[in-house]
């Protein structure tokens, strides 16, 4: 089993982020957050995790069951208006996005799908057309809107021999989704570039 080490990632990117508020006069900081460091939520429980795959039928993939247990979502907490959702508010992005995801499948049948050597690029290699629309019913929305059309999605087509769900940087502003082998590898880039969106 991968070792994800999501208390030291995620503190890391909770230290960027404090520091880099300090530029803007749009967030305060309590005390308290400024001493702790720390912009997570509280843990989720074991319990808490099974009911939401119980609810969406699904067993979340590693890397994502292991953010949870360490930070049940994570609030808004940089320019944007994106936030992780919390295990009560994960949903499929059909939900709550049915226009969003006709809007990108009005020409589906008349394009064919991305083959495999264009599709299975990750890295600085990857272009971001290359994505598979018809995956966009299927993926589970994992946080908010940014309010300017970004959002974090996973994908359970994509299933790799870890367990891990392909995840989406998808948005308005890109001509497709930025993709990864995992969360994990999401989260990496997010906490490099010390913002959610990059």
């Amino acid at each position: 089993m991968i070792n994800y080490d999501w208390e030291h990632l995620l503190k890391k990117f909770s230290y960027k982020l404090i520091e880099g508020r300090r530029e803007y006069d749009r967030w305060e900081l309590t005390p308290e957050i400024v001493a702790s460091k720390w912009l997570g939520n509280p843990s989720a429980s074991e319990e808490q995790i099974v009911l939401a795959e119980t609810r969406l039928g699904k067993r979340f993939p590693p890397s994502y069951r292991e953010f949870l247990k360490v930070s049940n979502g994570w609030c808004n907490s940089d320019w944007t208006d994106l936030q992780l959702w919390s295990t009560e508010e994960i949903e499929w992005f059909s939900t709550r996005n049915e226009d969003w995801i006709l809007a990108w499948q009005l020409d589906i049948n008349e394009v064919p799908s991305v083959p495999d050597d264009q599709y299975f690029v990750y890295g600085e290699a990857q272009d971001c057309i290359y994505l598979r629309r018809e995956y966009l019913p299927t993926a589970l929305e994992i946080s908010s809107d940014s309010g300017d059309g970004d959002i974090f999605l996973l994908i359970p087509d994509v299933v790799f021999e870890n367990g891990e769900w392909e995840a989406w940087h998808f948005g308005n502003k890109l001509p497709g989704a930025n993709r990864y082998r995992s969360f994990y590898e999401l989260m990496l880039k997010v906490t490099e570039q010390g913002s959610f969106i990059y």
